[in-house]
């Protein structure tokens, strides 16, 4: 069971997220205004780079913009638990030695004590997200059943990967739980609200090449449409 996780079906995971983020971001592509979006990118593409940019590294940077300053608390969780989130599983040791198995890549490892960190980290933040997710009206009228969904996919693999490395309960149940859940997660990436792994850089470039060209950004109005 084992072998067929860590082989064939990471294959089949791997395959099925790039194949899907691929077609939803060219599906994005597709839905741009022709006139109104297209033909301005294209035509200032300074202009419009620049735009994207500043708008992609002021959400990718904690406290860069008033957004993160106004609610530093969550700021603090959003940010820890998407680090741990990303870091943990592409910088375990154990995955970095099934990344050499099965795909001849020699990939860096993080110490266990700092995955230990990152993990304990992240769950911290993800209850801190649920609660607020409960107790707040604002923010509880819009969630929905998904959501609580993918946050539990999300938080799944790092539950499971604990126990194993800490040996707690049955190591095979808890093992192959953790496989299952981890290809679960990488395979739900586009039809999900995971699809925000690139769907953020897609959605903030293009409000930034907006905001860059046509709302003010270009100080004069030469505009193609």
């Amino acid at each position: 069971m084992y072998e067929m996780l860590t082989g064939p079906a990471l294959w089949l995971a791997f395959a099925i997220a790039v194949i899907g983020l691929v077609v939803r971001t060219v599906f994005y592509i597709q839905g741009l205004h022709w006139r109104l979006d297209r033909v301005a990118y294209t035509a200032h593409p300074a202009a419009g780079a620049k735009g994207a940019i500043r708008s992609i590294l002021a959400f990718l940077i904690p406290f860069a913009n008033h957004s993160w300053r106004a609610k530093p608390g969550f700021t603090i969780m959003f940010f820890t638990f998407h680090i741990g989130l990303l870091a943990v599983p592409l910088f375990l040791e154990g995955h970095a030695v099934i990344i050499m198995e099965r795909f001849g890549i020699a990939w860096p490892a993080m110490s266990m004590a700092a995955a230990d960190f990152l993990t304990v980290a992240m769950l911290v933040a993800a209850l801190g997200i649920a609660m607020r997710r409960m107790l707040l009206p604002e923010v509880r009228i819009v969630t929905d059943a998904k959501d609580w969904i993918v946050l539990v996919v999300s938080v799944a693999p790092f539950v499971t990967g604990f126990m194993v490395v800490h040996g707690v309960g049955d190591y095979d149940f808890w093992l192959l739980t953790h496989i299952v859940s981890g290809l679960a997660w990488i395979a739900l990436l586009p039809f999900t609200k995971l699809f925000h792994v690139v769907g953020f850089f897609w959605s903030r470039a293009q409000l930034g090449m907006d905001f860059g060209i046509k709302r003010g950004g270009m100080k004069y109005k030469s505009f193609d449409w």
